[in-house]
């Protein structure tokens, strides 16, 4: 089956001549919001580069270099005999207390989800301490693998008070764990949260779709209700390729 190819016209692409930016990463920054959000798919071809350059107006290795700038960033690649295609996008998720799924969701990335274990278990000592409870409390384990357009993204592992919220299988593969506190009366009010980075095991890597070390970002979230109790203690690792945070600081 044939790959669809974008209509640059419908992508409403354009240069400002007279600004100090240059033209290549004009160009490159438009196409890059294009594939954020989803006006240009993963798997479309982006067409001739001739025929774009012609019409922008702009010479082709100017074309050429903004192209190359998405390719070198992983959102785009050059095959031969095909063309230039979009791989994907990397989803830039804001520090704020929202789901993975529902981030996802909201970018049009259609999320899925894969559950890899659904279990209680004695609590250990960092989940205990992070949940308010002596270690050993019998707590309820949700691992999960979350894709976007069929593409792994994160290993998500979650702690909850056993008996908060009925976690079943089918479930979690249907919808995000916020959501389903949420319409169990769960009011989440806040949470203190943890971003790192390591490489990737063989394992994970695996699991992924990356080669073992592969830089991985990491995140552990403790939230709370509005009642102060610690209603889940996440400890997630995100493809570094695929993934960023995006933080917005204030001065005091």
């Amino acid at each position: 089956m044939s790959k669809p190819t974008a209509d640059p016209a419908a992508l409403e692409l354009g240069v400002d001549r007279s600004s100090p930016v240059p033209l290549y990463y004009q160009l490159s920054q438009q196409l890059e919001a294009a594939i954020e959000k989803g006006r240009l798919a993963p798997g479309s071809l982006l067409g001739n580069e001739i025929e774009l350059a012609a019409r922008l107006g702009l010479s082709r290795p100017t074309v050429r270099q903004a192209i190359q700038s998405l390719v070198d960033k992983g959102l785009m690649v050059r095959r031969r005999g095909v063309g230039t295609q979009v791989v994907h996008s990397q989803v830039r998720r804001p520090l704020e207390l929202s789901s993975l799924y529902d981030d996802l969701e909201a970018a049009g990335q259609h999320p899925t989800t894969r559950v890899l274990r659904n279990m209680v278990e004695p609590a250990p000592a960092a989940t205990a301490a992070a949940l308010g409870v002596p270690e050993g409390t019998e707590v309820h384990l949700v691992e999960r693998l979350r894709s976007a357009h069929g593409e792994p993204m994160a290993l998500l592992r979650n702690h909850l008070p056993a008996g908060l919220v009925d976690l079943s299988t089918e479930r979690l593969e249907a919808t995000g764990l916020y959501r389903m506190l949420r319409a169990a009366g769960v009011t989440l009010h806040s949470a203190r949260q943890t971003v790192g980075a390591r490489l990737a095991t063989a394992e994970e890597a695996a699991q992924l779709a990356e080669p073992e070390g592969a830089p991985l970002l990491t995140m552990e979230r403790t939230t709370y209700d509005d009642t102060g109790r610690a209603v889940e203690f996440g400890s997630h690792i995100y493809r570094a390729s695929r993934y960023a945070f995006d933080f917005q600081l204030l001065v005091r």
